[in-house]
């Protein structure tokens, strides 16, 4: 099922511990911007992880990422992420999730009020069974809320 909703934004900072010694954000860390954005974007349905887990036995895996990397972010650097639901099927959800940096007027970033794209990336979930790490259906209540909101 084709579900492309609108975009969850959620904001981070980048701290010292996000970057490489250049200042740059180590390509590794958008992984973990992007999967606390969908983590938060999750909340915003008001499921929490391991309540889902401890109450259906449903867990979500990255199966797949795919990340282009477009322009650095750096140190004290505001980013803009956002989720987009682009498939949603019975076990699993294709996300494309966007990093932004925000005009800050620093100086050292764009500060004529545009926003800059730093990384794109298409990253495949599936829910499993926490138990056999089998998949498993999506929890209707879960499902429900995602198809009311795509």
């Amino acid at each position: 099922m084709s579900a492309a909703s609108s975009p969850f934004d959620w904001n981070i900072r980048v701290y010292y511990e996000d970057t490489d010694t250049g200042g740059v954000v180590f390509y590794a860390n958008y992984l973990k911007f992007f999967e606390r954005a969908r983590t938060e974007w999750l909340r915003s349905f008001g499921f929490q992880q391991q309540h889902l887990a401890r109450t259906t036995g449903a867990i979500f895996v990255v199966r797949n990422t795919h990340v282009d990397y477009l322009s650095p972010a750096r140190l004290d650097d505001e980013l803009r992420l956002t989720v987009v639901v682009e498939k949603l099927r019975n076990a699993s959800m294709e996300f494309s999730q966007e990093a932004w940096r925000l005009p800050s007027g620093d100086g050292k970033t764009a500060c004529n009020g545009e926003q800059t794209l730093l990384a794109r990336g298409r990253i495949t979930v599936v829910c499993v069974d926490e138990a056999t790490f089998r998949p498993r259906p999506i929890p209707e209540e879960l499902l429900t809320c995602i198809r009311n909101v795509t």
